[in-house]
C-alpha cells in the first residue's frame, strides 16, 4: 500500500510543466535556470521513484508532464499570442523543441535511477 501511495504522490509532483516552464523562463528572461531547475527537479523524482517504488510513476510522469506542457504551449499561444514563432528557439520549432528537451531530460533521470537502484542494493546487501 505505502509503495502505491508513493508511486501516486510522486506522479502528482510530475504534473507540473517542467519543459514549459524551462522553455518559458528561457524566452521571458532568457534565463536557463528553468531547464536546471528542469533537470534536478525531474532527476529527484526519478531517483525518488525507483528507490520507494519502481519505474512506473517514472514512466506515466514523463508523459503525463510533457502532455501538460504541451497543453500550456497551445494555451499561451492561443490566449497571449507571445509570438515564439518568431524565430526566438532557432533552428527550432517551439514545438519541436519542447519534444527535443523532453526526450534529452531522460538521460540524466535514468542516471538517478541507476543511482537509486546501485544504493537500494548497497541498503539490501
Amino acid at each position: 500500500m505505502r509503495k502505491i501511495v508513493m508511486g501516486i504522490l510522486i506522479v502528482c509532483l510530475y504534473c507540473f510543466p517542467f519543459v514549459y516552464f524551462s522553455m518559458y523562463q528561457d524566452f521571458a528572461n532568457r534565463s536557463l535556470l528553468g531547464y536546471l531547475l528542469m533537470i534536478v527537479g525531474t532527476s529527484i523524482l526519478a531517483f525518488l521513484g525507483k528507490f520507494l517504488c519502481n519505474s512506473i510513476p517514472f514512466t506515466i510522469g514523463n508523459i503525463v508532464s510533457a502532455l501538460i506542457s504541451f497543453y500550456f504551449f497551445g494555451r499561451i499561444e492561443d490566449t497571449l499570442g507571445i509570438g515564439w514563432d518568431r524565430g526566438y528557439f532557432k533552428p527550432f520549432s517551439p514545438s519541436q523543441l519542447l519534444v527535443i528537451v523532453s526526450v534529452l531530460n531522460l538521460f540524466p533521470q535514468f542516471l538517478a535511477m541507476k543511482l537509486a537502484n546501485r544504493h537500494k542494493n548497497k541498503i539490501i546487501d
